[in-house]
């Protein structure tokens, strides 16, 4: 019997192993990981490791007022902006759509696939938990997404499960790290705050959609949340995150 993923759990946050050279955020949304792990992505990428972007949806049903049709080619552009700003130029859309994810085996073949094509050594995951705290439920797609993405990371490394994949040689990712609620492991993102910023701030037509604060008032409020210190973790600035080790 193989074993997935095991959780190491701790009371103080420990660093992320950065010993690793090619990583993969998988996420449902655009803006998804400019809300969490942009800061870590900026200081992967300036270490020199090739981090791209898999997004499962382009957004398209995220702007009250502007059509699918409209929004979706719009928040591709956004994102593709704000992966730059973080030092990532490698972003695919899987055109799933938006509010509509439906996990299991469909989801966990493409996510499978993904995994091949890009072999990363750490897979970096939005939160898939049911909430995110008590009294705020998390949205569907993202735990879609993270439950699958979560399960995908065992599939790329089994040669059975999807034998219709059998051109893309299998793959085992190392770890899977989960920005969210619970933190065992954290980065010290405290040189690369002001990229996380500038990397939110690309997706302005979004984010003025949604409140009638200033787009730069509300970037830095999501970036500070996102990137504040972690109780036992010894930097200004940090991202934490949830650490899963796998066979790879």
């Amino acid at each position: 019997m193989s074993v997935g993923g095991t959780i190491e759990a701790q009371r103080e946050p420990t660093p992320v192993p950065e010993d690793w050279q090619r990583g993969l955020v998988i996420v449902a949304h655009p803006d998804d990981i400019e809300y969490g792990a942009a800061a870590a992505v900026a200081r992967w990428t300036r270490q020199g490791k090739d981090i791209r972007y898999l997004l499962v949806t382009s957004g398209e049903a995220g702007i009250a007022g502007l059509s699918p049709a409209e929004c979706g080619p719009l928040r591709e552009q956004e994102e593709i902006a704000s992966a730059r700003e973080a030092g990532v130029t490698e972003v695919e859309f899987l055109g799933y759509p938006d509010g509509r994810i439906e996990g299991g085996l469909g989801l966990r073949r493409d996510l499978a696939a993904a995994i091949r094509r890009h072999r990363p050594e750490m897979v970096v995951l939005f939160n898939f938990g049911d909430t995110w705290g008590p009294g705020y439920v998390n949205s569907a797609d993202h735990r879609a997404v993270g439950r699958g993405a979560m399960d995908a990371i065992s599939d790329a490394g089994n040669e059975w499960i999807f034998p219709d994949l059998a051109e893309l040689p299998i793959w085992s990712p190392r770890w899977a790290a989960v920005v969210g609620p619970v933190v065992t492991h954290a980065v010290d993102v405290t040189d690369t705050v002001q990229a996380a910023v500038d990397s939110l701030a690309c997706h302005s037509r979004y984010l003025s959609a949604l409140s009638d604060d200033p787009v730069p008032d509300q970037v830095r409020a999501i970036v500070d949340r996102a990137t504040s210190p972690c109780a036992g973790f010894e930097a200004d600035r940090a991202v934490g995150f949830e650490l899963y080790h796998f066979a790879g």
